[in-house]
Protein backbone atom coordinates (compact mmCIF):
# COMPACT_ATOMS: atom_id res chain seq x y z
CA UNK A 1 0.00 0.00 0.00
CA UNK A 2 1.27 3.47 -0.74
CA UNK A 3 0.18 6.79 0.84
CA UNK A 4 -0.47 9.89 -1.21
CA UNK A 5 -2.07 13.36 -0.26
CA UNK A 6 -4.31 15.68 -2.85
CA UNK A 7 -4.83 18.82 -2.47
CA UNK A 8 -7.98 21.05 -3.50
CA UNK A 9 -8.91 24.73 -2.67
CA UNK A 10 -12.53 24.45 -0.16
CA UNK A 11 -13.83 27.00 -2.48
CA UNK A 12 -13.59 24.59 -5.36
CA UNK A 13 -14.07 21.60 -4.13
CA UNK A 14 -13.90 20.65 0.07
CA UNK A 15 -13.82 17.92 2.37
CA UNK A 16 -16.97 18.11 3.00
CA UNK A 17 -18.74 17.98 -0.59
CA UNK A 18 -16.46 14.81 -1.03
CA UNK A 19 -17.21 13.74 2.23
CA UNK A 20 -21.52 14.00 0.93
CA UNK A 21 -20.48 12.27 -2.36
CA UNK A 22 -18.94 8.96 -0.60
CA UNK A 23 -16.87 8.50 -4.47
CA UNK A 24 -15.89 10.87 -6.84
CA UNK A 25 -13.40 11.41 -9.62
CA UNK A 26 -10.07 13.61 -8.58
CA UNK A 27 -10.41 15.22 -11.92
CA UNK A 28 -8.94 18.68 -13.50
CA UNK A 29 -5.11 17.85 -12.78
CA UNK A 30 -3.07 19.44 -15.39
CA UNK A 31 0.54 18.56 -13.91
CA UNK A 32 2.61 16.06 -15.26
CA UNK A 33 4.35 15.24 -12.03
CA UNK A 34 0.89 15.36 -10.55
CA UNK A 35 -0.73 12.94 -13.43
CA UNK A 36 2.32 10.66 -12.76
CA UNK A 37 1.29 10.09 -9.22
CA UNK A 38 -2.60 9.63 -9.90
CA UNK A 39 -0.96 7.04 -12.14
CA UNK A 40 0.95 5.32 -9.86
CA UNK A 41 -2.38 5.05 -7.58
CA UNK A 42 -3.19 1.26 -6.54
CA UNK A 43 -7.12 0.41 -5.35
CA UNK A 44 -6.54 0.43 -1.57
CA UNK A 45 -3.95 2.79 -0.99
CA UNK A 46 -4.76 5.79 0.96
CA UNK A 47 -4.71 9.77 0.93
CA UNK A 48 -4.53 12.46 2.97
CA UNK A 49 -7.18 15.28 1.72
CA UNK A 50 -5.85 18.66 2.22
CA UNK A 51 -7.39 21.75 1.76
CA UNK A 52 -5.14 24.35 -0.03
CA UNK A 53 -5.31 28.57 -0.62
CA UNK A 54 -5.88 30.24 2.61
CA UNK A 55 -6.67 26.80 4.58
CA UNK A 56 -3.33 24.90 4.39
CA UNK A 57 -4.21 21.86 6.42
CA UNK A 58 -4.96 18.56 6.02
CA UNK A 59 -8.69 17.72 6.80
CA UNK A 60 -9.37 14.02 6.39
CA UNK A 61 -8.02 10.84 4.31
CA UNK A 62 -9.03 9.30 1.12
CA UNK A 63 -8.79 5.37 -0.34
CA UNK A 64 -7.96 4.84 -3.83
CA UNK A 65 -11.33 3.11 -5.53
CA UNK A 66 -10.68 3.47 -9.04
CA UNK A 67 -7.53 3.53 -10.66
CA UNK A 68 -5.80 6.17 -13.15
CA UNK A 69 -8.71 6.29 -16.04
CA UNK A 70 -8.99 8.93 -18.67
CA UNK A 71 -10.35 12.32 -17.53
CA UNK A 72 -13.25 13.29 -19.83
CA UNK A 73 -12.81 17.67 -18.44
CA UNK A 74 -9.55 17.08 -20.43
CA UNK A 75 -10.47 18.20 -23.83
CA UNK A 76 -6.30 17.32 -24.79
CA UNK A 77 -6.58 13.70 -23.30
CA UNK A 78 -3.31 13.93 -21.72
CA UNK A 79 -4.53 13.63 -18.33
CA UNK A 80 -6.77 11.14 -16.20
CA UNK A 81 -7.92 11.06 -13.01
CA UNK A 82 -8.46 8.64 -10.05
CA UNK A 83 -11.78 7.78 -7.75
CA UNK A 84 -11.60 8.18 -3.97
CA UNK A 85 -13.49 7.24 -1.16
CA UNK A 86 -13.77 9.62 1.88
CA UNK A 87 -12.47 7.56 4.70
CA UNK A 88 -12.63 9.46 7.82
CA UNK A 89 -12.18 13.03 8.77
CA UNK A 90 -9.20 14.01 11.11
CA UNK A 91 -10.37 14.51 14.68
CA UNK A 92 -7.80 17.91 14.68
CA UNK A 93 -6.96 19.02 11.42
CA UNK A 94 -3.20 19.57 11.02
CA UNK A 95 -1.95 22.72 9.56
CA UNK A 96 0.71 22.74 7.15
CA UNK A 97 2.47 25.51 9.97
CA UNK A 98 2.54 22.02 12.34
CA UNK A 99 4.32 20.14 10.03
CA UNK A 100 6.96 22.21 9.10
CA UNK A 101 7.55 22.79 12.47
CA UNK A 102 7.80 19.29 12.84
CA UNK A 103 11.39 17.89 12.56
CA UNK A 104 10.28 14.38 11.04
CA UNK A 105 8.34 15.76 8.50
CA UNK A 106 10.56 17.88 6.45
CA UNK A 107 11.40 15.77 4.22
CA UNK A 108 7.77 16.12 2.91
CA UNK A 109 6.94 16.62 -0.39
CA UNK A 110 4.12 19.29 0.60
CA UNK A 111 7.18 20.98 2.53
CA UNK A 112 9.65 21.04 -0.35
CA UNK A 113 7.18 21.71 -3.21
CA UNK A 114 4.19 22.64 -1.39
CA UNK A 115 2.83 23.97 -4.99
CA UNK A 116 2.38 19.79 -6.25
CA UNK A 117 -1.12 19.05 -6.42
CA UNK A 118 -0.76 15.40 -6.01
CA UNK A 119 1.86 13.78 -4.29
CA UNK A 120 3.69 11.00 -2.57
CA UNK A 121 3.75 10.75 1.67
CA UNK A 122 5.76 8.26 3.35
CA UNK A 123 4.44 5.83 5.40
CA UNK A 124 6.06 7.00 8.34
CA UNK A 125 5.33 10.65 7.65
CA UNK A 126 1.74 9.20 7.13
CA UNK A 127 1.68 7.62 10.71
CA UNK A 128 2.76 10.40 12.29
CA UNK A 129 -0.01 13.24 10.84
CA UNK A 130 -2.36 10.19 11.63
CA UNK A 131 -1.47 10.60 15.61
CA UNK A 132 -0.92 13.95 15.28
CA UNK A 133 -4.67 14.44 13.55
CA UNK A 134 -5.66 11.71 16.30
CA UNK A 135 -6.81 9.17 14.10
CA UNK A 136 -5.90 5.62 13.87
CA UNK A 137 -3.35 4.79 10.74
Amino acid sequence: MKYWLVKSEPNTWSWQEHVEKGVEPWDGVRNHQAKQNLMAMSNGDHAFFYHSGQDKRIVGTLTVVRQYYPDPTDESGKFGMVDFKADQPLKTSVTLAQIKAQPRLGEMTLVKNSRLSVQPVDAASWKLICRMGRIKP
